[in-house]
């Protein structure tokens, strides 16, 4: 009996204490604010302060407009994609966050993030979900592509199968940063091959951030050339002019 005591006494103590360190695991600190946030990765009163995009918005392109009617650019120049959804504008913090994720390697950010624009998705018929590809000297110099990494958890979250393999950037081009919205348009011509005939596919097209959208529009262009029927842009962030 006095052994049968001990053995369950060490049993609770061990049960304890993989209990403590597993508390100790899942424990983590909120990247913004550093305060405890519950096995997130963002605190709950830091992740309701992310900058979310105004209710009134170009539903082509994201951008703000008065009762959210298509902007005049979308008017006169209709994209190859057809409609943007967008969980965030592009500013503090939700800025230093993304730089976090593609320049700090944060690859924890992906899931979070992920999970964030697949639900703005939940009601899109989709067959097939496409991150935008990067040129293989830019993801030997970054390790990875972050629209990759957030392409996954949506196409999990939303049970659509994920293709990073049909396209590929073909051209090493500048970096689009500093380029004017005419000069990135030319930047990024020619840019992306298709491997495949999508006839009739419905794609949401990820990325992390959309600023004049020239590469996504460039990439939705050879989708639609290769018979794919809708491109729904999926980002994290939009860049408000």
């Amino acid at each position: 009996m006095r052994i049968l005591t001990q053995n369950t006494s060490l049993l609770a103590r061990v049960r304890t204490l993989a209990g403590q360190a597993a508390g100790r695991f899942l424990a983590q600190n909120c990247l913004l604010c550093g305060q405890t946030s519950e096995g997130e990765i963002l605190c709950q009163a830091c992740a309701n302060d992310l900058p979310r995009l105004p209710a009134s918005i170009c539903p082509r392109c994201a951008l703000p407009t008065t009762a959210g009617e298509p902007c005049g650019r979308c008017l006169a120049h209709p994209p190859h994609y057809d409609r943007t959804l967008a969980a965030f504008s592009y500013e503090f913090p939700l800025d230093k966050l993304i730089q976090a994720f593609k320049y700090a390697h944060h690859l924890a950010l992906a899931a979070y993030l992920g999970r964030e624009i697949a639900s703005l998705a939940s009601d899109v018929v989709a067959d097939l979900v496409v991150p935008l590809p990067l040129h293989p000297v830019r993801l030997r110099e970054r390790g990875f592509n972050q629209a990759l990494e957030l392409a996954r958890p949506v196409a999990v979250t939303l049970g659509l199968p994920l293709d990073s393999r049909t396209c590929e950037r073909i051209r090493h081009t500048p970096a689009q940063a500093g380029l004017s919205w005419k000069n990135r348009e030319k930047n990024i011509r020619h840019a992306f091959q298709c491997a495949r005939e999508l006839s009739g596919q419905r794609i949401l097209l990820v990325d992390d951030v959309m600023t004049t959208g020239a590469s996504l529009n460039e990439l939705a262009r050879t989708l639609k050339q290769h018979g794919a029927s809708e491109i729904t842009l999926l980002v994290v962030a939009r860049t408000l002019r």
